[in-house]
């Protein structure tokens, strides 16, 4: 126990003398947590629309009315030239182009029904897809009304009609950020421990002091120890700060007990921290050990589950995401803060995150020993 408290006495000497680490560690998970939020939103607003309108009746313009009053559409052209359109659609001026024919409004009183065509700009594929989707849904708001306006009351309605009462369990307003501070928080922790303990011990063989301790009388196992607490204590450190922040900036109050995020952070950590460890024994340059981690690190946050769903990924996908421990840290952080997860509802991913500490530490050490 000597040894390995000299150890951590130097380790975190080493890092507080260091601004530059400490601006990494503090400041921008910090700044970070900040900033995304405000940028990783889900709603899409201001969805640029012309109007190609052939038939120029009062139904065609109530439909209109009604779709530049949604908040969710910017009118950029009302005419009738589909090829008019289309030029704003090329300069990319334009994200949705919306066709009423001519014969709109007489097919849908006689006929009882009626075709409008929707072009959409699939160059930014999610604004398509979603100002597609209010759209559609706008146009199915826009029929029951009509359908409404010709019942004649107390006539019998053959037609049946469905009402429908929804609401949104653990984010009722659906406030996103709800739902995205977990994430963000959870990649922050991930990348400042897996980055800088993959360049720790990079760092003792570019200086020349990994030779002075190979040949002095401490173990491998309490070398790799002395590199992976301090570490793990300034994750936590910056756990606490980021949920400060959510708590003060985001007004995001943990519906669960803080504890449990607590304690699998505790052994997330130990897992990341095991990867960077194992990553910085193949390294021998700082440049070589980010460069690896960068690599690594990508891949892991962008199948963890942050900006898509899990379960809309393809089966190999699904697959990987298993062996993902980012993918459980978000999912357990997300079920602790807004659905008030507790210890037993965890305990499958706080036994699968444990087993990733155990084996990624014990190839640090295995492959530490063998390359000294």
């Amino acid at each position: 126990m000597r040894v390995l408290r000299i150890l951590l006495e130097k380790e975190f000497r080493q890092i507080f003398r260091d601004p530059a680490i400490l601006r990494i560690i503090f400041m921008m998970p910090t700044v970070q947590l900040l900033l995304m939020p405000l940028a990783a939103d889900y709603e899409v607003k201001n969805v640029k629309i012309c109007v190609v309108d052939y038939d120029h009746s009062p139904y065609s313009h109530k439909l209109i009315n009604k779709i530049t009053a949604s908040g969710y559409f910017t009118l950029v052209d009302y005419s009738d030239s589909y090829e008019k359109a289309l030029r704003y659609v090329e300069r990319d001026e334009a994200d949705l182009v919306l066709q009423v024919p001519r014969s709109f409004e007489k097919d849908l009183v006689r006929e009882d029904e009626a075709k409008l065509y929707i072009a959409l700009n699939a160059i930014n594929g999610v604004k398509a897809n979603l100002g597609g989707a209010y759209l559609s849904s706008i146009i199915g708001d826009f029929n029951n009304e009509v359908r409404l306006e010709w019942m004649q009351l107390p006539r019998f309605n053959p037609q049946p009609l469905i009402s429908i009462l929804s609401i949104n369990w653990f984010n009722p307003l659906m406030n996103y950020q709800w739902f995205m501070v977990p994430g963000i928080l959870v990649i922050l922790v991930t990348m400042v421990g897996a980055f800088l303990s993959a360049l720790n011990i990079v760092k003792e063989k570019e200086i020349g002091t990994i030779e002075q301790i190979n040949v002095t009388p401490i173990k491998k196992y309490q070398f790799i120890l002395g590199k992976l607490i301090p570490f793990w204590v300034l994750g936590l450190i910056i756990l606490t700060i980021g949920l400060l922040i959510s708590r003060f900036v985001y007004a995001i109050i943990p519906v669960g007990s803080i504890s449990t995020v607590y304690i699998f952070a505790a052994v997330y950590l130990l897992a990341v921290l095991g990867l960077g460890l194992l990553v910085s024994t193949f390294a021998n340059t700082q440049q070589q050990a980010m460069l690896l981690s960068f690599f690594m690190m990508m891949i892991f946050i962008m199948l963890g589950g942050l900006y898509t769903s899990i379960d809309s990924m393809p089966n190999w996908v699904k697959t990987f995401t298993k062996i993902n421990p980012v993918a459980y840290f978000i999912e357990v952080t997300r079920m602790v803060i807004l659905k008030g997860s507790t210890l037993a509802d965890i305990r499958t991913h706080l036994i699968i995150v444990f087993g990733f500490a155990v084996v990624l530490n014990s190839l640090a050490i295995w492959n530490y020993k063998k390359r000294s």
